[in-house]
């Protein structure tokens, strides 16, 4: 599925759940924060929504097994020249480093059957472990930016809701006389849910990017060192 087409259905469905759950399940006070508190709920639900996603997404790149069990499996059998071996690793393996691996793999596999030299062979096995890379890194990064922006909307939503309620509130005071007593705390109960609301989904919308840039720098500094070490053994074989 395109991720923009995700994102659309994601965007209709999480309205059409914040309105039930707006209509028939939070309790009055909170529905006093007015249509501000849809807004945000949907924005919440799309949060957990792509947290989820990444989550698995995250999971599924690893692979199968520990990634540095499957780099000490795949060194060792290219350090023993057992190539087939290393690609049947990779392929039990799957995940980012195991698919940036075996790109880098194939190619050399193939320098070799071709009869290259050495330079050719080393450059072309670095340019497919690159583009193996790039190619990854997309997949490795889709949602963060809907994440960060997720978390910037919600302030934005919390700080509209606060200002349409504190409208109110001014409102109720400015009448002759007595000021309109429930008026008046309708208005700040309607500032407060939503600032509350809008600052609740933007912490989460914050953390959750932040650990998920870091897990994914983390999991990119991985792949680099596994394409690494598979380039210095294939350059000692050479050298030899």
């Amino acid at each position: 599925m395109k991720q923009s087409l995700f994102t659309v259905i994601l965007l209709i469905v999480a309205v059409g759940i914040s309105s039930i759950i707006f209509f028939f399940f939070l309790p009055e006070f909170i529905t006093r924060g007015g249509p501000v508190v849809i807004l945000l709920i949907t924005v919440t639900i799309m949060l957990v929504a792509y947290i989820v996603e990444r989550i698995l997404t995250l999971n599924k790149a690893r692979g199968k097994a520990p990634i540095p069990n499957f780099y000490r499996s795949f060194i060792i059998a290219v350090k023993d020249g057992k190539y087939d071996e290393a690609m049947k690793i990779c392929e039990k393996q799957r995940g980012s480093a195991a698919a940036v691996l075996k790109a880098g793999l194939e190619t050399y596999q193939r320098g070799l059957r071709m009869n290259m030299s050495g330079d050719k062979r080393l450059a072309e096995t670095q340019r497919s472990i690159e583009e193996a890379r790039l190619l990854e890194v997309p997949f490795l990064e889709r949602n963060l930016f809907a994440l960060s922006t997720i978390a910037s909307v919600s302030t934005m939503l919390g700080l509209l809701g606060t200002t349409i309620g504190m409208i109110r509130a001014f409102a109720a005071m400015a009448h002759q006389g007595a000021p309109d007593a429930i008026q008046l705390a309708t208005g700040i109960s309607e500032a407060l849910i939503n600032t509350a609301g809008g600052l609740f989904a933007a912490i989460v919308g914050i953390v959750s990017y932040n650990i998920f840039v870091n897990l994914v720098d983390s999991f990119n500094y991985s792949v680099d060192e596994g394409a690494f070490m598979f380039m210095e053994i294939i350059k000692e074989k050479e050298a030899q």
